[in-house]
């Protein structure tokens, strides 16, 4: 297949989303490093990923609204030298105010990439499922990059080189993409941006039997996720007795096991009614979350790492679902939308995942998770087997 254009901007658009998530990722390796640094508890460090998550919820509604007013090209770039700068600022962060502050603005930043990306992607692609699918590659591939490296850093030098690597990730990646994506023609060049806030639209939007159904699935899917990324290294050292060293592995490879399924998990998506992508996510997922509380050994962690890898790949199965939904015209600034809202639910994730850890133990903590899921998956099974319609 002869090489094109839009090739090139979905490349460069996975390597922006890479980019994004290693600066946010490497963090949650080096967690246990942080507290002892600051001296504060599992659930204080998880108030700081929450903030952290949060502003990246917060910038999916404006980055859409950003994207339109200004075209997409801009904003992923202020995206990807964003996160580029505030990685280094919580790499130097002389206090643990400072260092939530950084962290706080490394999401904002951050958050501006994924819906904008997601749009352009949308204009150029038909079959958006797949496109998505392999655009989303690009999280588990910053997962398995800055686990292990900023693990490895991090036990010979310290928590503050390892955070740093984001801001080593993003400058090249910033430089591709100016250089190789044409700039975007913005598609609301003219109307005035307080205009696109009118409450009606929103809620209007967010009114919509299908879309308030799907933000319910997505914001599990998320919260889950969310809980996973930023305490699954620190479960598996505290609960499972692993090494630092070998939990950044296994860290690393639920995001290998997450991009190499995430393709395929699109394409189901494309191919079969969206609701079986849906339910196939959340059922592997609450297997695996259960199996690593209760998996015996080895064998146990190994199976739910391919479990759970595959299974909160959701993404891909859910966001066509918005789409879906959405006119051209309301894809910007619709699908930002409905990301701010999952994603600000989805953010209590890491905070809560750390009080459950520090009041009832890691096992129950990553039980509550799996029985989320659960629930959402009884009533994705229903509304799909009664033809409801939501």
């Amino acid at each position: 297949m002869a090489w094109r254009y839009r090739h090139t901007v979905l490349t460069l658009c996975t390597f922006a989303f890479f980019a994004t998530m290693v600066g946010r990722l490497a963090i949650s390796p080096v967690v246990p490093q942080i507290t002892e640094s600051f001296a504060i508890s599992n659930t204080v460090i998880g108030l700081a990923l929450t903030g952290m998550w949060t502003s990246y919820a917060l910038s999916q509604f404006p980055s859409g609204i950003l994207g339109d007013r200004f075209g997409e090209r801009r904003i992923i770039l202020l995206a990807i030298g964003g996160t580029g700068v505030m990685s280094f600022l919580v790499a130097v962060s002389p206090v643990y105010v400072v260092f939530v502050g950084s962290v706080v603005l490394l999401g904002a930043f951050a958050g501006l990439h994924y819906s904008t990306a997601t749009t352009l992607l949308s204009r150029t692609y038909d079959n958006i499922g797949t496109a998505i699918g392999i655009h989303t590659i690009g999280a588990p591939a910053g997962g398995l990059i800055a686990p292990v490296v900023a693990a490895w850093i991090g036990t010979r030098y310290g928590w503050r080189p390892a955070v740093a690597i984001g801001t080593a990730v993003t400058l090249p990646v910033f430089v591709l993409f100016a250089w190789q994506v044409k700039p975007t023609e913005p598609q609301r060049p003219d109307e005035p941006m307080r205009d696109r806030f009118r409450a009606g639209p929103v809620v209007e939007l967010l009114s919509r039997p299908p879309i308030v159904f799907t933000a319910v699935i997505a914001s599990a899917g998320a919260f889950v996720w969310q809980g996973t990324a930023s305490f699954l290294p620190t479960f598996l050292i505290d609960y499972r007795g692993l090494s630092s060293t070998s939990a950044g592995i296994v860290f690393s490879s639920y995001f290998v096991v997450q991009a190499a399924a995430k393709p395929g998990l699109g394409a189901v998506s494309d191919r079969y009614p969206r609701d079986v992508g849906v339910a196939v996510s959340l059922a592997t997922s609450v297997a695996g979350m259960a199996l690593f509380v209760v998996g015996p050994g080895l064998f146990g962690i190994v199976t739910a790492l391919v479990l759970v890898g595959v299974g909160l790949g959701m993404a891909v199965t859910v966001e066509p679902r918005f789409m879906d939904e959405l006119s051209e015209r309301e894809q910007g600034v619709g699908f930002g939308l409905v990301r701010t809202v999952y994603l600000v639910v989805s953010a209590l994730g890491s905070v809560i995942t750390g009080f459950l850890a520090d009041t009832l133990g890691w096992a129950a903590a990553f039980l509550v998770l799996a029985s989320l899921l659960a629930v959402i998956l009884a009533a994705v099974v229903v509304n799909y087997a009664l033809d409801l319609g939501y």
